[in-house]
């Protein structure tokens, strides 16, 4: 079967591999739809911090189930489902707490062992979400949804709050729709225009262009220089990071779901002054796939507009390379199995 793999920085290949086995308790997956992420952009640039190479990339995903024996969740043949790309130790103090998502030994797909990006992968069942009828290219977006979803949980958005998040991803533009569907009065940040524009489509309540626009000037005008309520780090550079600090109203709640490899010289004694709540975000729960693929049966949410491209599998390294290129003007990549 063919498989794609990131070699080095910048280079993709597609290799044949055989075909796994499931084991006792694992099904047999087969590929569908793949969404190339931030993480996987990282990992071909070489400024991921977790992504050790050669390794096969990608943790969301959709698949048909082709393979499978008995199961309590009462998962069949033929279903198309969507999986829990995070695997735990099961025994560290984290995990013992039941937060798994935080796991002191975490493997995620993709990153710490070999993706999803082959034709076919094995999979432990309970790791499989049936995807109750959901479009197969809906369910390779459920995953970056949880991320999204657990970061606004963090922040215990109450109705009415305003919330800034900066970077309009596909992570930072999902986490306002989940800010949204919490009652939110939600803001988006960026360099890019164009993702402005499409944050927009979404319904955001307003943009912020901080490289066309002074960022505390239009902080201050937005929220009377009452600061937000909640900011959300989308990004994962010391400028956003900085950014959401800035930006955020004194006794406020700061999220971070972005990751980087760069350090900040940082003015600590702000957290202290305005008494901040700073959040980390990490992957997501069982309970969030859950409930992100019930919100977008149930309040019919278009988890495919935010796809701007879709290639052949066969066509990976040309994928890697265009949205490499011309990050600013795309959302979400995916990959057709």
């Amino acid at each position: 079967m063919k498989s794609i793999v990131i070699k080095e920085p910048g280079k993709v290949e597609i290799k044949e591999i055989p075909t796994p086995k499931p084991r006792s308790g694992e099904a047999l997956l087969k590929l569908l739809y793949g969404g190339i992420c931030g993480s996987d952009l990282g990992a071909y640039r070489g400024t991921f911090a977790y992504f050790s190479y050669p390794r096969r990339p990608g943790h969301e995903f959709s698949a048909e189930v082709t393979e499978i024996g008995e199961n309590e969740a009462g998962i069949q043949k033929g279903d198309i489902v969507t999986c829990n790309p995070y695997f735990n130790c099961g025994h560290c103090y984290s995990c013992r707490r039941g937060l798994v998502n935080c796991c002191m030994t975490n493997q995620t797909m993709g990153v710490q062992r070999e993706g999803a990006f082959a034709e076919y992968i094995t999979m432990p069942v309970e790791r499989i979400y049936p995807g109750k009828g959901l479009p197969a290219k809906a369910l390779a977006l459920v995953e970056p949804f949880c991320i999204s979803y657990h970061g606004i949980k963090r922040a215990r958005i109450k109705k009415g709050e305003r919330v800034l998040i900066v970077g309009a991803g596909t992570i930072g533009i999902l986490a306002a729709m989940a800010a949204k569907l919490m009652g939110a009065e939600v803001y988006m940040c960026d360099v890019a225009q164009r993702k402005l524009e499409y944050a927009k489509e979404f319904g955001v309540d307003g943009v912020i262009n901080s490289e066309e626009s002074d960022f505390g000037n239009r902080v201050n005008e937005i929220t009377d220089k009452d600061g937000f309520d909640v900011t959300i780090e989308a990004v994962g550079l010391p400028s956003t990071f900085q950014n959401c600090i800035d930006a955020v109203a004194f006794g406020g709640r700061v999220v971070l779901i972005g990751i980087g490899k760069k350090n900040l010289d940082f003015d600590f004694t702000v957290i202290q002054k305005k008494e901040l709540n700073v959040f980390g975000s990490r992957n997501a729960l069982e309970k969030d796939f859950t409930d992100t693929i019930d919100y977008v049966r149930g309040n019919d949410i278009d988890l495919e507009g935010i796809v701007t491209a879709t290639y052949r599998m066969e066509d990976a390294p040309a994928a890697f390379k265009d949205f490499d290129r011309n990050a600013g003007d795309m959302l979400k990549v995916i990959l057709e199995f």
